[in-house]
Formats: structure tokens, C-alpha cells, sequence
């Protein structure tokens, strides 16, 4: 068969939806941005044959890696039936390690897709990808093809063969002794607690905001040379407030901090942290958290700076670093 728009030769053209992450934790941009769709678990490796479904929580994996042609159509949901982007698959199966921190998902396996965004998000009158519908799929509901097959065939179509966005740079990742001398201890805590906190034999209970406060972030900032009596906890609805010098005052705040506990998503609760700030009436930075996550935020409006993982240690996280140190407590209280 001769290939042509919506055809990949020897076989019909199959359309796909694929997840854009969840309202608290969107990474749509991502896909945009750099011409992927992605899916995880990354952290399982790169999908090969003969390795198993249950290596990556189920089929998804293998249908990314074996079943996608070159030529198909992905849909990138963003709920049970709306749409954000259309776009066309244009690499073979790919595992791109610098996903591998997107929101906190771990997000490798990978296709490069050629994505043309909607003027604003469209949804179908009915749930066309399920009740719950799983991170990745083939979709054969005959609205949603027919949608598919007139986005494509409308002008502009230069967009499905344009060149493809750049890719991020791959960041190696870093030890623990190669972070700042004062910080080591305390990360290198966080890093040891973490698999803790997921074994619900040994540990029990998921920790809470408060415990992520006293078991990391108060630690850490006091690594990072902040005297104890620059640190307050629940000041003004704030979790972590820092200031520059006493009295501790609003016009001192040079930081405050936003907790989750692990695992929440952080990045949806920017809007409420912005909210504390304006109340203080300081634009002063902010890290959200949720103990094992550090984002940056700056600016007004915020707008993100940089990220540490501690279980994924990065040189691009080093400025995260940066931002939280302080003169030792010494000079602080001077």
C-alpha cells in the first residue's frame, strides 16, 4: 500500500492517547516543549524483548516500544475526554534518561512525536477514553477517528513533517560527596529514609506534612546554615518560613517553604504558596516539597527556577542548593 497522509505503508494508521499527567501534577508542557510522549515506570529500564509486562505495570511499555508504527496519530488527554494536542509519531521507541525526574514521575520510555497543540483544550460530549482511563492506549471510537482523520487533513498540515524541538541535555548524575561539605549529612539522611517511608510493614503510617518538615526540610535547612531561630515552622500559614535576620518579621522573610507529603504533587500547589506570599506582601523565593523534591520558584508572578531530587542528584540541582545556603549561623545572627 502507498504510503500517504493517515496511512504508514503495509498497514492502517492506529491513533493512541496518551496521558498528559494528572490536574496536580500536569506535564503536557513537557511533551510540547520537546517533541516526546512519554510514559513510565522509567526506573524499570529500557523495554526489550522478553521482558515481562509486570516489569513495567503492565502492557504499556511493550505497546509503546512494539505495537506504535512511525505514522500514527497520539492524542495527548488530559482528562476522560478532552484533548490538548494531536500529533504524529516520528521515531522509532526510544528510552530518553533525561526524563527521568518530570514532576517527580519517572518518565524514560519514549517516542518522538511531531505534535500540532489545539487553540484551547477539546473535549468530546462523553468519557471516549473511559471511565478510567490508563496512561496509554489505542483509541477506536469512531467520533474521536473521524475528529482525527479532518484535524489532519485541515490546512495548515506543513506542521507533520516540521523539525523536531531539541531534546534536554543529559545531565550525569552526581554523588553525594560531590554536593556542598555542609549538606552532605543531611541528604545523604533524606536518601536513607525515603525507602523507609514506602515500607508500610516497618515504618506503618505514610508520613504526613508535619513529619516531612521535621524529618527533612528543617534538617536540611539547617545544613544549609540557617540558625534555629531563623527557621519558623507555621508562620502566618506558612510551613517553613526563613529570614535574613531578627525580628522575625515579614520584611525578613528571604524564603518560605511549601510541604506535601511524598509523592503529592507539588507543582499544583504553586497557586497556594503565591497566595501565602502576597499575604506576607514579600516577593520573596519559594521551594516547594514534599521532603525528597525541591523546586524553586521566583519572580513575580512565580515561575519555576530549578529542581533537586535528592534520590536522583543532578548538576542542574545544584542551584537549588545555591538559592537555600546561608552564612553560617555565626554571621547569621550578627
Amino acid at each position: 500500500m502507498a504510503s500517504r497522509a493517515g496511512v504508514t505503508a503495509g498497514r492502517s494508521r492506529r491513533v493512541w492517547q496518551v496521558a498528559g499527567g494528572p490536574s496536580n501534577r500536569d506535564y503536557s508542557g513537557v511533551f510540547l516543549d520537546h517533541g516526546v510522549a512519554l510514559i513510565g515506570p522509567g526506573d524499570s529500564g529500557r523495554w526489550k524483548a522478553g521482558r515481562r509486562d509486570e516489569d513495567f505495570e503492565g502492557p504499556y511499555t511493550r505497546q509503546l516500544a512494539e505495537d506504535v508504527a512511525t505514522g500514527d496519530v497520539f492524542l495527548l488527554r488530559t482528562g476522560r475526554a478532552t484533548i490538548r494536542a494531536v500529533g504524529v509519531v516520528a521515531s522509532e521507541y526510544k528510552y530518553l534518561d533525561q526524563f527521568s525526574d518530570v514532576n517527580g514521575w519517572d518518565l524514560q520510555q519514549a517516542r518522538r512525536v511531531r505534535w500540532r497543540a489545539l487553540p484551547e483544550p477539546y473535549g468530546f460530549p462523553h468519557p471516549v477514553f473511559g471511565a478510567r482511563p490508563p496512561r496509554f492506549s489505542t483509541v477506536n471510537q469512531r467520533e474521536v477517528i473521524a475528529y482525527v482523520d479532518q484535524f489532519l487533513s485541515s490546512p495548515p498540515t506543513g506542521w507533520q513533517q516540521a523539525a523536531l524541538p531539541a531534546l534536554p541535555p543529559v545531565e550525569d548524575e552526581l554523588d553525594v560527596a560531590e554536593l556542598p561539605a555542609a549538606v552532605q549529612g543531611a541528604v545523604a539522611a533524606i536518601r536513607d529514609l525515603v525507602p523507609l517511608y514506602k515500607d508500610e510493614k516497618a515504618f506503618g503510617r505514610f508520613p504526613e506534612e508535619h513529619e516531612v518538615v521535621a524529618h527533612c526540610v528543617v534538617p536540611l535547612m539547617r545544613a544549609c546554615g540557617w540558625a534555629p531561630e531563623l527557621v519558623a515552622v507555621e508562620w502566618h500559614q506558612t510551613d517553613v518560613a526563613l529570614f535574613e535576620r531578627l525580628p522575625r518579621e515579614a520584611k525578613h522573610v528571604r524564603l518560605i517553604v511549601e510541604v506535601k507529603r511524598p509523592g503529592a504533587g507539588i507543582e499544583g500547589a504553586v497557586a497556594q504558596a503565591e497566595g501565602y506570599r502576597k499575604k506576607i506582601g514579600v516577593p520573596c523565593d519559594v521551594v516547594m516539597t514534599d521532603g525528597v523534591r525541591y523546586v524553586l520558584y521566583s519572580g513575580s508572578p512565580l515561575d519555576r527556577v530549578a529542581s533537586l531530587h535528592v534520590m536522583r542528584l543532578r548538576s542542574s540541582g545544584l542551584a537549588v542548593l545555591d538559592r537555600l545556603m546561608r552564612h553560617p549561623a555565626s554571621e547569621a545572627r550578627r
